[in-house]
């Protein structure tokens, strides 16, 4: 049965470490959540090891240098993996045969910038041999991109999503984010491979680093930080004021979880909280 907690604290001991998911957690992309900081620099001034798993297509350096911008001291996580870091490394290994990429990134260059020390080129969708999907320029609309979807498959071409989040909170509100095109792409019966949570690599990824199973996920998102921890055995905290802040709001808390845990399918998280503290 999940068991509602008001801070970390009450339980950060039971775990050799806490994994955060950054955005809608962590901070709104512009700045920390009202106790986040507080909460995690006494968690390590306690001697709790901390690290951030994120649903990001850029790469684990860039991200290292964003949650610095944004007001977090970097001395305080011991780990930073992302699903931009993970995709990178295979392409690096050679496990992806493709050297030939469509670019579907947020700003123009980012692709580029992820990319350095790969052998792989950017191209016209005519000539590429897979796409690469790292994000999505601001105040997308999903029904825009249904040409150049239909373009892509009538090309066979793979999808290589580097962020399978499919909503993200903003200052602004929620976004859809890479996930929702890489989602509607599949169901146009298109081949794409997903990188990060919920599935299973970036999470054994932080148990390599930590030497350790007995790690805590704490995410706003039932789909990929609650669902991928209970993949691998962890335990989860479910941030209400995050993701869903707007279902808990509208409805009785025990029922609004029911509803959600039944729409995404997954079983329910270990504990909740409102917001990070």
């Amino acid at each position: 049965m999940t068991q509602q907690i008001s801070s970390l604290a009450e339980i950060a001991a039971n775990y050799d470490a806490i994994v955060l998911d950054q955005w809608g957690v962590l901070h709104d992309g512009s700045a920390p959540y009202g106790h986040a900081l507080e909460a995690l620099t006494q968690l390590h001034a306690s001697g709790i090891r901390l690290a951030v798993l994120s649903n990001s297509g850029k790469r684990a350096a860039l991200n290292v240098s964003r949650i610095e911008e944004i007001g977090f001291p970097l001395d305080i996580f011991s780990n930073v993996m992302t699903s931009g870091e993970a995709l990178w490394q295979d392409i690096a290994k050679g496990l992806i045969p493709a050297r030939r990429f469509f670019a579907i990134e947020r700003s123009s260059g980012d692709a580029k910038a992820w990319a350095l020390g790969l052998d792989i080129e950017f191209c016209d969708l005519r000539n590429a041999e897979a796409v690469l999907l790292m994000g999505l320029p601001d105040r997308s609309l999903l029904e825009t991109w249904e040409p150049i979807l239909f373009k892509m498959l009538e090309g066979d071409l793979p999808i290589y999503c580097s962020n399978p989040d499919r909503q993200s909170p903003r200052r602004e509100g929620l976004v859809i984010s890479p996930g929702a095109l890489g989602f509607a792409y599949a169901d146009l019966g298109g081949n794409v491979c997903f990188y990060g949570k919920p599935h299973r690599p970036v999470f054994q990824a932080l148990e390599k680093a930590f030497g350790s199973d007995q790690l805590l996920m704490v995410g706003d998102s039932l789909e990929h930080d609650i669902a991928g921890a209970q993949k691998s055995g962890w335990d989860s905290v479910l941030v209400c004021g995050g993701l869903y802040a707007a279902d808990f709001k509208q409805g009785a808390f025990e029922n609004t979880l029911a509803r959600l845990v039944t729409e995404k399918e997954c079983n329910p998280p270990t504990y909740t909280i409102e917001i990070l503290k």
